[in-house]
């Protein structure tokens, strides 16, 4: 039996072996590539099908473009933010960062109603800004 091997280089080898050696490499191949097809089937992504700038492998950091939007974002976001008394800065990032209106008003101990109107018109002041 002729066995061909092919070379990374391109080179193409063929080797007479036995029938009972032959039998042996060529199961051990489609084992082998039956398991590759199994483990790219399974697999959630490829790494040849992505992009330099994918998200799973790169943040914001590995990406200047990003960073730069980020950075002026950040600026951005705190220019809004002083243009809001401190009471009404607070209570709005402590909403924005997912507390309720009624957790707010027991952690400063005041008044729902007067926490409620202090973020709304925080959130107009920074709509008309918008």
């Amino acid at each position: 039996m002729i066995i061909k091997y092919k070379f990374t280089t391109g080179e193409v080898t063929e080797v007479e072996v036995s029938e009972e050696i032959g039998t042996v490499i060529l199961d051990s191949r489609r084992k082998e590539h039956a398991g590759n097809e199994r483990h790219r089937y399974h697999t959630a992504f490829s790494l040849d099908d992505m992009g330099y700038e994918d998200k799973d492998y790169f943040s914001a950091a590995d990406n200047p473009e990003k960073a730069f939007m980020q950075k002026e974002f950040t600026k951005k976001r705190k220019a809004m933010l002083s243009q809001l008394t401190p009471m009404q800065r607070r209570r709005f990032v402590l909403f924005e960062d997912g507390m309720t209106v009624a957790e707010i008003a027991r952690k400063e101990k005041a008044a729902f109603n007067s926490v409620k109107e202090s973020i709304e018109s925080a959130q107009k002041k920074l709509k008309k800004l918008l």
